[in-house]
This record gives structure tokens, C-alpha cells and sequence, in this order.
């Protein structure tokens, strides 16, 4: 919800690096809850990053991993699969570690011919919204998975909204 917010409000660099919170986090705490049935233990690597490994783990565990390919992401999964040295990560793991490490190059604007340059957080509009919608695909596949397997989590559910855009009553 503060990515929602932070992204309405035009707050796009914390509204993204909320939603690959978001991503990483429930990937990594659904992974556990999966091992814990297993083990007597419920403790977060700190080693299990967003990456290709991780969800790979995750598709391994059944998890609905395809949800987070992002539009015309066709080759998802032979990107997913690929290894060093030629691995090429898969589009929400790549802007996650070019954004989260300060790589913003791509979204740099040039303006006047090319003679001048610059960044703002408005030039991550269009991947903040593309990425809304990756994110809301997730949940709701994440959501269905978890129930299927009986991963809840407490408390009652808030009505989910049709749209990651639209604000529910």
C-alpha cells in the first residue's frame, strides 16, 4: 500500500523500491514457510537477494514466478534458466539491482539535441507503472498459491482492488 501511495503522489523512486521490497520479501517469507514445514526453524537468509536464484527456488517450489515477468517478456523463463557466464537476469531483477544500486542511466533524459542531460524521479513514471502492474499480478498469484497451500497470513483481508490504480471503497 506505500508503494501505491508513494506512486500516486508521484513519489516514484520510494514507490519502486517499495514494490521490489514487496517482491523480494514475500518471495523470500513464502520460500521459509515452505522449508519451515520441513525444518524446526523459521529464520530469512540474509544471503537471498532478488535474483535469478531466487526465483528459480521459487518456480522449484511451485511458486508462480511467471507472474513477475513484465509486458513482452517472452522469454521469461529461458532467461530465468540461463546460467554464468552468460546469464542475462530476467527484467524485474535487472531494473531491481540497476535501481536499488543507483544505475539510473537508462531513464537519464536528453533534451536540446543531446547537448544536455538529466535525471529526475519523474523519468521512472512509465516503469513505475508498468511495474504496479507486474506487482498486482504477483499478489494475486502469490495470494492464490499461498491460500492453495495454507500459507495464510493473520488478520481478516482487506478488499483487493480490480486495478492497482483504482482505489478501493
Amino acid at each position: 500500500m506505500q508503494a501505491l501511495t508513494a506512486i500516486r503522489t508521484e513519489l516514484y523512486l520510494p514507490g519502486v523500491s517499495a514494490l521490489f521490497n514487496g517482491i523480494e520479501a514475500s518471495l523470500r517469507v513464502t520460500l521459509q514457510q515452505i522449508a519451515a514445514e520441513k525444518q524446526a526453524t523459521f529464520e530469512l537468509s540474509p544471503y537471498r537477494v532478488l535474483s535469478n536464484t531466487l526465483l528459480m527456488s521459487a518456480h522449484d517450489a511451485g511458486m508462480p514466478v511467471g507472474a513477475l515477468a513484465f509486458p513482452g517478456e517472452d522469454d521469461f523463463f529461458t532467461r530465468l534458466a540461463s546460467k554464468k557466464p552468460n546469464r542475462v537476469d530476467v527484467e524485474v531483477v535487472r531494473l531491481r539491482n540497476n535501481i536499488c544500486h543507483g544505475d539510473i542511466l537508462e531513464f537519464v533524459q536528453v533534451v536540446d539535441g543531446g547537448k544536455d542531460a538529466f535525471f529526475t524521479p519523474e523519468c521512472l513514471r512509465e516503469t513505475a507503472l508498468v511495474l504496479l502492474g507486474v506487482s498486482f499480478e504477483w499478489a494475486k498469484a502469490l495470494g492464490d498459491f499461498r491460500r492453495a497451500r495454507g500459507l495464510l497470513h493473520y488478520g481478516p483481508t482487506p478488499p483487493i482492488p480490480s486495478s492497482p490504480l483504482i482505489r478501493s471503497t
